[in-house]
């Protein structure tokens, strides 16, 4: 009896391992190659290690590269990039002194509407604008990072080459402007 019933276990042990390992090739949990070689071994999650005979070592698969014929993923948008696009959106609309939006700025509300957009919270007025975030060089600007001028009584948005978006003044509507046409004072990433 001992004989015959450890015969049944080994190949009810083969059929199992048979049938797992056809799941996970049919499942897509593994692959097979078509090509016939000595035993490979094959690692199934949450199975183990099995040795298939007849098949080759499974190379790993080739590392994506940059350059033609590879795409390159986007890189993720950051909230100062998501704010700036915001305050795009408002190019020409009107200055109004104490104004946050969504129709109307003045410099401050613009900033702090836009990052709102971007799901963050900034202060209200230049003058706490500037004491929030991380402080940034001028050399070392971002799109989107918040651009202190005159002492810290007007800002902008870094808009890239040079250039911010701000809501500068009554009878000026939300603009483009060069950041050298302002003295710099201060720059802060949220």
């Amino acid at each position: 009896m001992g004989k015959h019933s450890a015969k049944r276990n080994n190949r009810l042990r083969r059929s199992v391992r048979g049938t797992i390992l056809a799941a996970a090739i049919a499942g897509g949990v593994m692959t097979v190659p078509a090509v016939h070689a000595s035993a490979a071994p094959i690692t199934i999650p949450g199975v183990g290690t099995v040795d298939v005979p007849g098949l080759p070592a499974v190379p790993a698969p080739p590392v994506p590269q940059a350059g033609p014929g590879f795409a390159t993923p986007a890189p993720l948008a950051t909230h100062g990039q998501r704010a700036l696009d915001a305050a795009l959106t408002k190019l020409g609309s009107p200055y109004v002194w104490g104004a946050s939006g969504p129709n109307a700025f003045d410099c401050s509300g613009l900033v702090q509407w836009a990052y709102r957009q971007a799901g963050v919270s900034v202060p209200r007025t230049t003058y706490d604008q500037v004491k929030g975030g991380i402080a940034v060089g001028r050399g070392d600007l971002q799109p989107g990072d918040v651009v202190l001028f005159y002492g810290a009584e007007h800002v902008g948005l870094y808009a890239g080459n040079g250039m911010v978006v701000h809501a500068p003044t009554e009878g000026q509507p939300v603009k483009r402007a060069p950041l050298d046409s302002m003295p710099f004072y201060a720059a802060r990433r949220y």
